[in-house]
């Protein structure tokens, strides 16, 4: 996930549905499918508290808002989390994240970590409680397509949409908003919307000239939907935009060649 700068998420280095091949949970074909500052700072850090690899603002959430005295452990368990995550142990990971909570129930950060730990280990529902919790507590929408995503996941691919449509207009990174658009589209083309997931799709502008990994995504998950609709052509030219940069990626050659 790649939430905005200064959050836990950005410093897990990990997004599941940004990471992986675009066919997996946020492809539109078949089925289901990779903080806010703090609230005010005591005048003097805790020594045990003071080299904590965390940004700054999540350990001054921690502090106001953890139980009496269990601020530095809270502090220790969510870095040890956000390790076990980039080491791809999300069981681990929530497990801890877990722990943290019990000590810092309202820190919008652990919250977040335990989202994201929850939705690489694939429990949607418990992701999505702690991933709402999250946005609820800290105002942010950089994990509206994750929440969009367990939805759908969930059998609910109408709950996804607005969710993908408010990140689409939010001040969030563009990958995040990337993500966004293919899970929004991918979510209409669940629902047999075909002409608005395209059209949603479409929103995020792509760089053909240079694309980045989201752009190849956004591009494989638009050429799923145009061949759902009955639309070959269309989908031809988004696949062959993949095999220009990356003919590696994804399944593209083999859905180009079915195409052609």
């Amino acid at each position: 996930m790649r939430p905005a700068s200064g959050t836990v998420g950005a410093m897990t280095g990990h997004r599941k549905d940004q990471g992986r091949r675009a066919g997996g949970r946020a492809s539109s074909r078949g089925g289901r499918g990779g903080s806010a500052a703090g609230r005010g700072r005591p005048q003097e850090r805790p020594a045990s508290l003071r080299k904590s690899t965390l940004p700054s603002e999540v350990v001054a959430e921690i502090e106001s808002t953890g139980r009496a005295g269990k601020a530095g452990h809270a502090v220790r368990l969510l870095e040890q989390a956000i390790e076990a995550i980039e080491r791809g142990r999300p069981d681990e990971a929530g497990r801890l994240a877990e722990e943290a909570k019990a000590q810092a129930p309202r820190a919008p950060g652990i919250r977040e970590v335990l989202g994201l730990a929850y939705y690489q280990a694939e429990r949607y529902r418990e992701a999505l409680r702690e991933l709402q919790s999250f946005r609820r507590i800290s105002g942010r929408r950089e994990h509206n397509h994750l929440i969009a995503d367990c939805h759908r996941a969930l059998g609910a691919p109408e709950k996804a949409v607005p969710l993908a449509q408010e990140a689409l207009r939010a001040r969030i990174p563009e990958a995040a908003r990337a993500e966004a658009a293919v899970v929004g589209g991918a979510a209409l083309a669940d629902l047999g919307r075909f002409d608005e997931a395209v059209a949603m799709l479409r929103r995020f502008p792509t760089r053909d000239a240079e694309a980045r990994p989201y752009d190849l995504r956004i591009w494989y998950v638009l050429g799923d939907v145009l061949e759902r609709a009955g639309r070959p052509s269309e989908a031809a030219r988004e696949f062959q935009k993949i095999v220009r940069h990356d003919p590696g990626a994804f399944d593209a050659v083999e859905r180009l060649a079915r195409i052609d």
